[in-house]
């Protein structure tokens, strides 16, 4: 399974935040911002943090998606 942030990149968008203030808001790095827009894992605290900073809940910053390359059973 792969993460997409898709939805956390679209509020931010919506919410007119910055990567700046999200970093600021959610004491995360910069880092963390990438892996977020490579859709790279990161670790749940770091979602918690973003959770809160933007009261929100993780699925409505994130979610899984089946990898294509994966038959099904």
């Amino acid at each position: 399974m792969a993460v997409s942030y898709k939805k956390l990149l679209h509020l931010m968008i919506e919410r007119d935040i910055t990567n700046i203030k999200l970093m600021h808001d959610a004491n995360i790095s910069a880092n963390i911002i990438t892996k977020i827009k490579n859709g790279k894992y990161i670790a749940l605290d770091k979602v918690e943090s973003i959770c809160l900073a933007l009261d929100v809940t993780p699925n409505d910053i994130l979610e899984f998606i089946q990898s294509e390359d994966k038959e099904n059973a």
